[in-house]
């Protein structure tokens, strides 16, 4: 059975609004992705500015894909003077490139700037996301494949391990 794996490249925000008083305020982000939720390191924010360039995956059985609708991603605020921290938010819907992995095994969309939407519907802001869909063979068959490069490994060590001591003693013996 496949599997799909999607890989959201969290690269930076701009123009987004800033809520403490004094000080910079300290950014992360919330990706969701149908249930599984993703929370990204926390940043310094410069100048309406933010910069994280990090790289999350999620994993799903192919089956699953065609129900995955859009990806949510959530700027948040470490010291916010509100309750909740909240920002704003970016919806990537993602049907048309479910759609298209049907027919390919890769497809990758480059970072590019979303628009953050306020509580207020209003727009402030971008954040720049890059997607990567890939189709994968089954988790268990990688398992396999690994376990049988770990075996040989451990078998040659092991032998590399006995021949070493052998000569060693055969060349340094006190007798």
């Amino acid at each position: 059975m496949e599997y799909g794996i999607l890989q959201v490249l969290l690269v930076n925000a701009k123009g987004i609004r800033r809520t403490n008083l004094f000080g910079n305020p300290s950014y992360y982000v919330l990706i969701q992705c149908g249930t599984e939720i993703r929370r990204s390191k926390t940043t310094k924010g410069y100048r309406h500015k933010a910069f994280w360039n990090q790289k999350f995956e999620f994993e799903f059985p192919f089956s699953e894909w065609k129900n995955l609708s859009h990806l949510e991603i959530s700027i948040m605020d470490d010291e916010s003077s509100n309750d909740t921290g909240f920002i704003g938010r970016a919806i990537i819907y993602l049907g048309g490139l479910v759609v298209e992995m049907n027919d390919r095994e890769v497809i990758e969309v480059h970072p590019c700037p979303y628009n953050v939407v306020l509580e207020d519907t209003t727009y402030k802001g971008q954040i720049k996301i890059g997607i990567n869909l890939q189709r994968k063979m089954h988790k268990e068959i990688r398992r396999q494949t690994a376990q049988i490069v770990e075996t040989r490994h451990n078998f040659y060590s092991r032998l590399f391990r006995i021949l070493k001591v052998s000569w060693w003693r055969a060349l340094f013996s006190c007798n």
